[in-house]
């Protein structure tokens, strides 16, 4: 078999497996927070209300985010019928879009095999693998600003297509609309910029005239038209006060207010280095030798990397200056520093002390899942304890345990076999396997109870079929895997707004009418003696209070700290 054949082979299993791993155990959990159920309580919504244009989250609107991801689940649910499908096709379908698009434009800044790198480079880090099997925003708003910035990169260093910049300004305007911040890849024309500034070496493409990217304006228009367009027909013909609040809400409480002044999420102005130094393992680890690389061709004046590296670093600032901060905020850096990256691994890998960097770090992947996995399977205090934390049966012992141990095993036959040699390799296989791990095994074990499907069920068993069902200081999960429809009495509200309705609701029918209540936010006006507990869920404790428990001549109020919220246990 000739070498190309092999080579040829080879890229198609290596595809065929990567599309496995990230696809593993689609359709086997449910969705879980702190993200995943709102999105799908939303999305639900539209569906059955057939209101697209407005999210709502129970019988109130939900402004925290834009609608365009809960159309794509909408969507996805439409064709398919299937909500745990539904729900993280989006993300999937996100995460081998960028994949793609990384591995082309690595091809048109080098060649193929600097591509396949790029891929393989993005591929392990634990921070893509992680939002490509999570239902939330970021997957798909990554894969939108990749796009805008593939077309933008082979319009200022490969030829100066028009075309180019309405794919760029309409993905990085739609990306504005799924999150925000969908417009950070127009940024690229600073470092571009400052690049032209200073001279380009001889024999560049043809640089682009600057007045050719007002096109861009245009574009990025009609990118958010998508959905500011339908948004503002809305207010024009119904300026109610209720749309009214929900547009100021979110264009601007959750935009520029959320950025410049942050009322959660606080965190020091280097946090983004320590998740840097986590979640892009094992990429991490090869910063440091990366950064010498980087900086010379830097000097030289090469525009790929001036462009790549300057937009990575402008976002990493932008996010930085935030007080606000969560890990996923970086999370577009990441495909363009694996592109940038890429040309440079052949070179590391040849280097003794970078495989043997690589191989500890499989080896302490595959230590920390072996102990881990012996201690779940012998059935110890800590074991128990760590279940009991979460509120989770000691009957998951030996799944969690097998699974976990199968897993440590295996990956550390495949460093005594590739050891540090074949360190490369050892990474991306070790990847694949972690996300089979996960999808297969991990997740549809923890699912019932951390997407709180358990606990509903309990909950359907103990009122009945017939009953009527309502919540109060409810979340997400609870409305989406009760198993008939609920009535709640607002999210946002504080808990005694919610408790001066839930009352005269309970007393409308105190024998066929149970409120599912969290702990804490149990009224003084019920009778605690005939309340049931039910059951916990994502660390909090659940009641189910009966209709005949409250009592309607009772006026007291919660105490004044108690009203916060209720945590995700995420």
């Amino acid at each position: 078999m000739s070498t190309t054949l092999l080579r040829h082979h080879w890229r198609l299993l290596t595809l065929l497996a990567l599309l496995l791993a990230l696809a593993a155990g689609i359709g086997l959990r449910a969705p879980t927070p702190p993200d995943e159920p709102r999105f799908v309580l939303a999305a639900r919504a539209m569906v059955e209300t057939g209101q697209w244009l407005l999210p709502h989250r129970g019988s109130e609107l939900y402004a925290e985010k834009p609608p365009v991801f809960m159309w794509m689940q909408a969507a996805t649910y439409k064709v398919i019928g299937h909500w745990n499908l539904a729900f993280l096709l989006p993300s999937l379908l996100a995460a081998l879009a960028t994949l793609w698009l990384s591995w082309d434009l690595a091809r048109r800044l080098w060649n193929r095999r600097v591509a396949w790198w790029a891929v393989l480079a993005l591929a392990s880090c634990l921070q893509f693998g992680l939002m490509a099997k999570r239902a939330q925003i970021d997957m798909v708003l990554v894969a939108l600003t990749t796009l805008s910035l593939w077309a933008l990169l082979r319009y200022l260093l490969e030829r100066p297509d028009k075309r180019l910049l309405w794919v760029a300004g309409f993905a990085a305007g739609l990306g504005t609309v799924t999150k925000g911040v969908g417009f950070l890849p127009l940024l690229v024309l600073l470092p571009w910029a400052l690049w032209r500034w200073k001279g380009r070496p001889h024999g560049a493409a043809a640089l682009p005239r600057a007045r050719a990217l007002l096109w861009l304006i245009p574009a990025f228009l009609l990118g958010t038209a998508v959905w500011l367009g339908p948004l503002g027909i809305a207010l024009l013909n119904d300026p109610s006060p209720e749309l009214q609040g929900y547009a100021r809400e979110l264009l601007f409480k959750q935009t520029g207010t959320r950025y410049a002044n942050a009322w959660h999420h606080v965190q020091p102005v280097w946090y983004y280095l320590q998740v840097i130094a986590t979640l892009w393992l094992p990429g991490s680890l090869l910063l440091p030798a990366l950064l010498p690389g980087w900086w010379r061709r830097l000097r030289r004046g090469d525009g790929r990397w001036w462009l790549l590296l300057g937009w990575s670093l402008l976002v990493l600032l932008f996010f930085s200056a935030s007080p606000g901060k969560r890990e996923v905020y970086i999370f577009p850096m990441l495909p363009a520093l694996c592109v940038a990256a890429a040309p440079l691994l052949p070179g590391l890998l040849r280097r003794a002390g970078t495989r043997w960097l690589l191989l500890a770090y499989v080896l302490v992947l595959g230590v920390a899942a072996t102990g881990i996995g012996a201690e779940l399977l012998a059935d110890g205090a800590w074991a128990h304890a760590q279940l009991a934390k979460r509120g989770m049966p000691d009957v998951l012992l030996p799944v969690l345990g097998g699974w976990l141990l199968g897993f440590g095993v295996v990956v550390l036959l495949l460093a005594a076999w590739l050891r540090q040699r074949r360190a490369g390799a050892l990474v991306v296989i070790t990847a694949l396997l972690l996300w089979n791990l996960h999808g297969w095994g991990l997740m549809p074990a923890l699912g019932p109870y951390s997407s709180a499907s358990a606990l509903m069920q309990q909950v359907g068993e103990r009122i009945g079929p017939e009953a009527e069902l309502g919540a109060l200081a409810w979340r997400e999960q609870n409305l989406l895997q009760a198993d008939r429809p609920v009535t709640d009495f607002g999210f946002q509200r504080p808990w005694d707004d919610q408790w001066h309705d839930a009352g005269p609701w309970l007393a409308l029918a105190p024998h066929n009418r149970w409120l599912l209540v969290l702990e804490q936010a149990i009224s003084p006006c019920v009778k605690r003696d005939q309340a049931v507990m039910i059951g916990s869920s994502n660390r909090n404790q659940w009641w189910l209070v009966p209709g005949t428990a409250w009592d309607p001549a009772c006026h007291a109020a919660l105490p004044r700290d108690a009203g916060a919220g209720v945590d995700d246990g995420d």
